[in-house]
């Protein structure tokens, strides 16, 4: 028995559509492409020394789907042709002819769902006479599980929007953007306060994960009062008066 009639024996075997979710919204390109080299992939059949392919396929497309490809269909199918051309060589795969793919319109799909049907199609052996191929067969349709609802229990905690410290004094006000602002009278501190009674690094405001701010004496040595109470730390709110040294401001936030 020839290679061709071994082929056509076992070229039933070969027909098989499938149906795939691609996208919630449309079907791309790119999809169309990796799932076409898929199927050819899966439609493969060994003869005594080769290994030949299905060298025809059918895209079966929502309406919407199809619609979207008005202007350049004829542009695409050429593009696939040539890419599953390409992945038969990198593969080593045989074909009776050069791959062609052809767009369907189903009614029956939704968009982004779309369907392929490979075929192994031998080409006439004489002018005239009709290629002959196999028979369309039945599609199997394939549907991704909908995917359960979030857990939210297991989603992460929500970061706090982050806000920023205000220091008020009477004749300046500082808006400090960062988490982390020190007070003092170096001039390498984010709020520079020019009074003899504060030490060079003084104090340090932070702001906590949970989007509070607090103070914190630095090891000072006129330390420091919140609302007249002396402390080493302290939640602050907005309206605190704080003192540092001989000089007090009004805390506040600003988002």
């Amino acid at each position: 028995m020839s290679v061709f009639r071994n082929l056509e024996a076992r070229i039933e075997g070969l027909v098989e559509g499938v149906f795939s979710r691609a996208f919630s919204s449309e079907v791309q390109p790119v999809e169309l492409a990796r799932k076409l080299a898929k199927e050819m992939d899966s439609h493969k059949t060994a003869s005594v020394s080769r290994v030949y392919v299905p060298n025809e396929y059918t895209v079966h497309l929502s309406e919407k789907d199809r619609d979207k490809l008005e202007g350049y269909e004829r542009s695409l199918e050429q593009e696939l042709s040539g890419y599953l051309l390409e992945h038969a060589r990198r593969k080593g795969y045989d074909l009776l002819t050069r791959p062609e793919v052809h767009f369907n319109t189903d009614s029956r799909l939704r968009l982004g769902e779309f369907g392929i049907q490979a075929r192994l199609v031998k080409p006439p052996a004489r002018e005239g006479e009709m290629p002959s191929q196999a028979d369309e067969g039945h599609t199997m349709v394939y549907k991704v599980a909908p995917q359960p609802p979030d857990d939210p229990t297991e989603r992460p905690p929500e970061r706090p929007s982050l806000t920023r410290a205000v220091v008020d004094l009477n004749e300046r006000r500082y808006v400090l953007d960062g988490p982390r602002a020190v007070l003092g009278r170096s001039d390498d501190a984010e709020c520079v306060l020019r009074d003899p009674n504060v030490s060079r690094r003084h104090a340090e405001l932070r702001q906590d994960a949970a989007g509070q701010w607090e103070i914190f004496d630095l090891g000072s040595t006129n330390g420091v009062k919140v609302n007249g109470r002396r402390v080493t730390e302290a939640p602050l709110r907005a309206g605190d008066q704080v003192t540092i040294g001989t000089t007090t401001f009004r805390f506040g936030i600003e988002r």
